[in-house]
Order: structure tokens, then C-alpha cells, then sequence
């Protein structure tokens, strides 16, 4: 190891002791619960920290009900799912069931027509238990042209404000991963919400992510961040093979890197983070969330050292 890398990494692993003392604190008393924050223009009250429906996936029954139960003693309340997400939707409708009326469930459509969101609005539904859920979101808006398709005549969004309409969703938002589509969606419709990366290397290292936070902002929207435990992506070798398999990413090193990342994301204008689908990653975003602190100055310095020269996850100009 070269001695400058050396260095970044000590400076680090230094940097997060005081961070993970802190986590190991809340795991032991656990008895402070995960703060809340407002949702933008909605109003809202939800927990900083989502349920990602990755954790459940292809778990089996009594373990995905274990571990949403475990979520919601915790204090989390925001849970969100797609139908993407293998049998995710399966495994969360009954796990979720019990604590339903006093949780904010978010979801996603990934068809860009009228009918295909329809149909895939019903089958969540019913694969979620629920007669409704309180936020759903166009999954992954990359290109212009799926913008295009939504918002226009016989897209989606037809669909979705007839849904609302008729008290099957509540609030409308969509995810990104492009810049450009995100500006423009914002520009073109009045959503409630947007979930994007909001994550340390893509800030610095792509210039990936502001954009969408300043213009948000400006919208009054709730904010929702995705990738705060991300780093970079896998190497070559490693893509078709590699230790996580809930990360088509690489995550952030577990687990002084990634509490750190994630408080740095806590720390920005946002309502609430999802982090990875990793069991192990979740458990440890909700410990973080526990006793959560924003980042000292020198914290900051070394996080973003340990991130300088990591290959983004995403760049500008996504949309094309």
C-alpha cells in the first residue's frame, strides 16, 4: 500500500472510531427512537431512516416478519417497495400488515402506459395487503423519452391521478438517476416527492446530485435519498461475482466508511435515507439513525479523502 493511501485509510478508520463507539452505545441501551422528519409540501412525519423492500427479498416468512417488526420497535415508519424487487411484495404485505395504519408505505410503478400502471398498482395492492399506499413514485426515470411517455397522452400518469383521486395513492413522486430527467420532471409536473442518490463520491466526484437537491428545494417536494452506504461500482472481475449479492453496487466498507457516508447524507436538506438491501447494512443505518450526529469537520475531511479518485456510480448525463 502506497503511503498516501496508507494514510487516507488510517485517517479514516480514525475518524469513525468515535462514530462507531457512538452505534455500539445505541445497539446496547436501544432505547432512544429513530428521529423524524417532514416529508416537503406533504406535511408528513417519517422516520430518517426507509425500509428498503430488498430486505426482505427472498427471506422466508418468519424472518422478513422478524425483521420488520424489529424495524417499526425501532421507530421506523417509512417503508418502501417495487415490484422489481423479486418477491419483496410478498414478503412485506403480511410482515407489514400489523403495523399498516401507522406506517407511510411507498411504492413504485415501472410501466410507463395508462394500463400497464394500473395493472401493476392492483397487483401491488394485493400483494401488499393494503387498499392503498400513501406514495407512489415512477421507478427510475432515466431518459427523457420515459418522461415524454408518462406525462403524456395514454402514459401513466393518467393512471395515477386517477388512482389518487379515488383514495388508492395518496402523493405521486418518482425516482432518478439522471440529472437532466430529474430537472425536467420537476419543471414539468407538480410531484410531491423525488428519491435520487444523494451520496458523498457522486456529489464530489460527478458532480452528480445538487441539482436535484437546490431544485427540489425550490418545489417544496420531500426529499427521499438513495445510495448514502454506495461507493463505487464492482471491478470487472467481480461484477457477475461478488459478496453482496442485494448491491448491484459496491457498497461503502462496513462498517466504519458506511456510517460515515450515511451521516453525511443525514446531513444535507433531506427527509430520509434508504440504505442497502443488506440485512447487515440496514441493521447498521438504523443503529447509525439512533444515535445520529452530523459529521465533525475532520470526519468529513477523511470520508471524502477515502472517496477521492472512486469510479461514480452514476455521471451526468444519464438521460441519453
Amino acid at each position: 500500500m502506497k503511503r498516501r493511501e496508507f494514510l487516507k485509510q488510517a485517517g479514516l478508520t480514525a475518524a469513525a472510531v468515535a462514530s462507531t463507539s457512538q452505534i455500539e452505545a445505541a445497539t446496547v441501551k436501544a432505547t432512544q427512537p429513530i428521529a423524524r422528519r417532514t416529508l416537503g409540501k406533504t406535511g408528513e412525519q417519517l422516520s430518517i431512516i426507509g425500509f428498503g423492500g430488498i430486505v426482505v427479498m427472498n427471506e422466508e416468512t418468519g424472518a422478513a416478519g422478524n425483521i420488520v417488526a424489529e424495524a417499526v420497535d425501532r421507530g421506523i415508519n417509512y417503508f418502501d417497495i417495487a415490484p422489481s424487487y423479486g418477491n419483496a411484495q410478498e414478503r412485506l404485505g403480511p410482515a407489514l400488515a400489523p403495523y399498516r395504519k401507522n406506517c407511510f408505505l411507498a411504492c413504485k410503478a415501472e410501466d410507463r402506459t395508462k394500463d400497464g400502471c394500473r395493472k401493476q398498482l392492483e397487483d401491488s395492492l394485493r400483494l401488499l395487503k393494503t387498499d392503498h399506499v400513501d406514495l407512489y413514485q415512477f421507478h427510475a426515470l432515466t431518459k427523457m423519452a420515459e418522461l415524454d411517455k408518462v406525462l403524456g397522452p395514454g402514459g401513466a400518469m393518467e393512471t395515477m391521478e386517477a388512482a389518487k383521486k379515488a383514495g388508492k395513492i395518496r402523493y405521486i413522486g418518482f425516482s432518478v438517476h439522471s440529472v437532466e430527467t430529474a430537472v425536467a420532471a420537476m419543471d414539468r409536473y407538480n410531484f410531491d416527492t423525488v428519491l435520487f442518490p444523494v451520496n458523498w463520491v457522486l456529489f464530489t466526484q460527478a458532480g452528480f446530485g445538487p441539482q436535484i437537491l437546490k431544485k427540489a428545494q425550490e418545489k417544496k417536494m420531500g426529499i427521499l435519498a438513495l445510495k448514502g452506504m454506495a461507493k463505487t461500482v464492482w471491478a470487472a472481475e467481480q461484477k457477475q461475482n461478488h459478496p453482496e449479492p442485494k448491491c448491484w453496487y459496491q457498497p461503502a466498507a462496513f462498517p466504519d466508511e458506511a456510517s460515515l457516508g450515511l451521516r453525511w447524507t443525514l446531513g444535507h436538506p433531506i427527509t430520509a435515507a434508504i440504505p442497502p438491501g443488506d440485512e447487515r447494512y440496514f441493521r447498521l443505518a438504523m443503529d447509525v439513525a439512533q444515535s445520529y450526529k452530523p459529521l465533525e469537520a475532520h470526519e468529513e475531511q477523511a470520508l471524502l479523502s477515502g472517496g477521492h479518485g472512486a469510479e461514480p456510480i452514476f455521471h451526468l448525463g444519464n438521460d441519453v
